[in-house]
């Protein structure tokens, strides 16, 4: 891949850089759709239940005697087939983590990255400072980029630009660290530091 320009926060080039291996990989979709359900199901709380017939309130006594009324003999009130008794089979508290291996998460995130490289939508910058930590500062970068969204991927003690972020639906702010396949295929421009960068590349053994 030849090299891509470097800017500052003005787009003003002042370098140019060649983006690691990760950034050259093949793209491949079903590894992709492996990693997002990953990503989406180890999010999901998992906190749905109902209550079955020994955790329903009520019920201890017999409603009426086993013989001689004509009715159908019971034993609870609380029993599936009553009025605001127990859920048969309902939905258990649980985790709905499922295991993908690293190696496959690795492959996943690079063809993502791939992905964005092919399209010409990454862009590198020198360094990403804010003076004051507001909104209306990064709104400003994106309008001198013609970026309608973007993930931004900062030096992880950064925290400032995720405050200034936040308000901005269109952004998501990662750590160099925590750059991840949903975030990176949720938008179309992947925006990152130099630094960053270098850090993508120590993590998948490559040098820039």
């Amino acid at each position: 891949m030849s090299k891509i320009p470097v800017y500052n926060q003005q787009r003003d080039q002042v370098g140019e850089i060649e983006l690691p291996e990760v950034f050259r990989a093949e793209v491949r979709d079903h590894l992709l759709y492996a990693a997002v359900r990953y990503q989406r199901a180890k999010a999901r709380a998992g906190t749905h239940g109902t209550k079955q017939r020994a955790e329903v309130s009520g019920g201890g006594r017999k409603p009426w005697k086993q013989k001689g009324t004509g009715r159908a003999r019971q034993g609870s009130t609380r029993s599936p087939h009553w009025k605001g008794g127990g859920v048969v089979f309902g939905p258990r508290p649980r985790s709905h983590a499922f295991k993908m291996n690293k190696k496959t998460r690795a492959a996943a995130l690079s063809s993502a990255l791939s992905r964005r490289a092919a399209e010409n939508a990454v862009v590198v910058l020198d360094e990403f400072v804010l003076n004051e930590v507001k909104t209306r500062h990064v709104a400003s970068f994106m309008d001198k980029f013609e970026l309608a969204d973007m993930v931004l991927v900062v030096d992880d003690g950064a925290g400032g630009v995720s405050l200034a972020s936040r308000n901005l639906q269109s952004v998501t702010v990662l750590p160099a660290g925590g750059l991840n396949v949903y975030d990176v295929l949720r938008r179309k421009h992947l925006v990152l530091t130099r630094e960053a960068v270098n850090v993508l590349a120590r993590r998948f053994g490559g040098e820039v």
